[in-house]
């Protein structure tokens, strides 16, 4: 899979981009603030992910401007499509998203079409980062192959957000104990199977994490990546989310009303949940040193790429967003070692990229929201 064509206007900062990517290596140079990040995060918004910056509506949308748009047009391994992601001033909320001429409710939509992994400075912290970062990053992985996994999450996330609300309207006695039993079934439901689906990621996971680990340790440690689920004690061969699972699931909410009560939240659930990583049986989060949580990171997100193509038989997009000037020579060469037969979108300060075969790519320099192309080989 790789990006035939982009074009981006008023979209923050970029002013008329125009160009055809190189099907392999594509490198965006600039100094900081002139819209790098900004034409990396266009393509990512494409693929149907939300703002990995957490952009707000109105900041989507450069000053001056009354009107947004990004035209890609991609390849994958049956045929050629295009996705127009658009929006202006005056609403805000109605997005103008279509795929293929189709007009699509909402970006979301896009999900499972154009398919990227992102490298991000911020993920670097995934092995350190809070349990929240790799939920993240779990829930991300799975919407990309299972595309209606994202919408289960977020109406999980609001039945909690309610139930809490009640937890303390109970606490001020303005609600009863009974009216939790609505909720509790719900997230029940819900929550045995995000479970599932976690365990049997994380278990993929784990497989393409170690192996990668063995070559970037030299086989001098080992990565065992496991998931910590607050409800379950074991999820091995277990399937049947709508009955079991969801019976047990609903127990432990009951056994810990009481608990809850007092705290005001829901202690246990999915939304407490997390991926455990061990470097030769320790835990990385207590006792790695920042070289392994680094080469845990890149592993992880190395590991979703395979992951990904593993599923639909297509290798997706890479975007390296000021990843490489944060890392060693070593671990630069070996991420780029992994990722070589994929169409990948580097951004950086400068040019100094360790690519043996940077001359069969494009590079180009991006200058107050502008993009021009240099004149290197291309094959």
């Amino acid at each position: 899979m790789y990006i035939t064509k982009l074009s981006v206007d008023g979209f923050k900062n970029l002013k008329k981009i125009d160009f055809v990517p190189h099907e392999r290596l594509n490198i965006l140079c600039g100094s900081n603030a002139q819209g790098k990040t900004n034409l990396i995060e266009a393509i990512w918004l494409c693929s149907g992910a939300k703002s990995f910056r957490n952009t707000k509506d109105r900041r989507m949308i450069g000053d001056g401007e009354e009107a947004m748009s990004i035209r890609l047009g991609f390849r994958d391994s049956v045929r050629d499509q295009d996705i127009v992601f658009s929006a202006s001033r005056q609403n805000l909320k109605e997005k103008n998203v279509t795929l293929n001429g189709v007009k699509q409710k909402a970006p979301s939509k896009l999900f499972g079409n154009l398919n990227c992994v992102i490298f991000t400075p911020e993920d670097l912290e995934l092995s350190k980062g809070s349990p929240e970062k790799r939920r993240q990053f779990l829930d991300l992985s799975i919407s990309q192959i299972k595309n209606s996994y994202s919408a289960v999450v977020d109406k999980y996330e609001t039945l909690v957000d309610q139930r809490n609300t009640l937890l303390k309207n109970i606490n001020y006695g303005r609600s009863s104990p009974e009216e939790l039993e609505v909720w509790d079934i719900q997230l029940a439901q819900m929550g045995a199977y995000i479970s599932l689906l976690r365990y049997n990621y994380t278990k993929k996971l784990n497989v393409y994490a170690q192996r990668l680990y063995d070559e970037i340790s030299e086989g001098r440690e080992k990565l065992d990546i496991s998931y910590y689920s607050t409800v379950f004690s074991n999820l091995e061969g277990r399937t049947d989310y709508a009955g079991d699972l969801a019976g047990e699931y609903l127990e432990r909410l009951k056994e810990n009303t009481e608990d809850d009560l007092k705290a005001g939240f829901t202690q246990k659930g999915i939304h407490r949940d997390d991926i455990v990583c061990r470097i030769n049986g320790a835990l990385a989060r207590e006792d790695a040193s920042q070289g392994q949580h680094r080469s845990v990171a890149l592993i992880l997100k190395l590991a979703q790429a395979y992951i990904l193509e593993e599923e639909i038989h297509d290798f997706p997009c890479i975007l390296l967003d000021d990843v490489l000037s944060e890392l060693d020579l070593s671990r630069q060469k070996f991420v780029i070692s992994k990722i070589h037969n994929m169409q990948v979108f580097i951004t950086c300060c400068d040019m100094n990229i360790p690519f043996d075969e940077r001359s069969h790519g494009k590079m180009f320099t991006i200058k107050d929201g502008r993009l021009k192309s240099l004149n290197l080989k291309s094959k």
